[in-house]
């Protein structure tokens, strides 16, 4: 599971808890420290500065270039709402989007945003399974 670090955990859990419905599993306020959950998707979060941070090098903002992390959901609908509400913009609009997986294809409808910190999240909800369209390429 991920540990990020952020500028200000309050702030990032508004964004991770309060729009896009994670729970707080535990915290210690005294290091700046929350570890997250909603579903099956655990993350940790750590304030720069506060506590014990392994940093390899200096941080720039935003933090989470580079990386991007994938949360399914039962239905993004909901958090899309809540972001909308809130004035955050997306980063990628919603989409339907087929994937190809070995002899078949797996649907997810999907969009993206960034946290305060420029973590990208992915979150995707499934839409099912069909028979590979076309012929699949060659390995």
């Amino acid at each position: 599971m991920p540990e990020l670090l952020v500028r200000n955990l309050a702030d990032s859990i508004a964004f991770w808890c309060d729009l896009c419905g994670f729970t707080i599993r535990y915290d210690r306020p005294d290091d700046g420290f929350a570890y997250i959950t909603r579903g099956s998707a655990h993350v940790m979060l750590e304030q720069a500065g506060t506590g014990r941070n392994w940093i390899t090098a200096p941080l720039d903002t935003p933090y989470g270039r580079g990386v991007n992390f994938q949360v399914a959901v039962s239905d993004v609908d909901s958090i899309l709402s809540a972001l909308r509400a809130a004035g955050d913009s997306l980063f990628m609009q919603p989409e339907s989007k087929w994937y190809r997986v070995d002899d078949e294809e797996v649907g997810v409808r999907q969009f993206l945003v960034t946290d305060p910190d420029g973590y990208l999240i992915r979150f995707q909800s499934p839409l099912g399974r069909r028979p590979l369209t076309g012929e699949p390429p060659v390995r």
